[in-house]
């Protein structure tokens, strides 16, 4: 494959990527560590990931359970949690903090799934922004390079079909992600 196309391939992974992250820190009525990877803990002074502070388990389908290495720690795990966005609130017996995750309703599945819709949508612009980006160069390469206009529609060519591929990764993760929402 052409480095030209390779760099924009890289680029539309990068956001497909990206939207895997944010779909796995929405939560679908279960239990789901990767909810917590953005919840920052006052560490010392540090803002340190809940993982790193503690050992996160999930004993029940719908119950997380956070264990500081440090029991100095339980409060400001709980503060980090109500203060984030996650909608949950920290319950905790000293030493061990519990996350219980209630059932979803029909009317909160359906928001949930239009946010997924949403982030699909924006990573699919990305992916379209990265094409043009693309197109652009290959139509200044025909001006400064001696390259032939066959050769830049080729290599159009190539990258729309790359688009279309990340396009459907991204239509599927959608999929997937809106089946995980709505089953009860």
């Amino acid at each position: 494959m052409d480095e030209r196309i390779s760099k924009y391939e890289t680029k539309m992974e990068k956001s497909l990527n990206n939207l895997g992250a944010e779909y796995a820190a929405i939560r679908a009525g279960r239990a789901n560590p990767h909810i917590l990877d953005r919840v920052m803990v006052d560490y010392y002074g540090t803002p340190t990931p809940v993982a790193q502070v503690g050992n996160i388990a999930i004993p029940e389908a719908r119950i997380i359970t956070i264990t500081p290495w440090e029991k100095t720690m339980v409060k400001e795990v709980i503060k980090a949690i109500e203060t984030s966005d996650i909608g949950i609130n920290p319950g905790t017996d000293g030493s061990t903090i519990r996350l219980v995750f209630p059932e979803l309703s029909e009317e909160r599945r359906k928001e949930l799934s239009k946010d997924v819709k949403k982030k699909a949508e924006e990573c699919k612009v990305a992916i379209r922004n990265i094409r043009r980006d693309g197109n652009d160069e290959f139509k200044k390469l025909s001006k400064t390079e001696d390259m032939s206009e066959d050769s830049v529609k080729d290599l159009q060519d190539q990258l729309q079909k790359i688009t279309d591929q990340y396009i459907k990764k991204v239509d599927e993760a959608s999929a997937a992600k809106e089946k995980e929402i709505m089953t009860v």
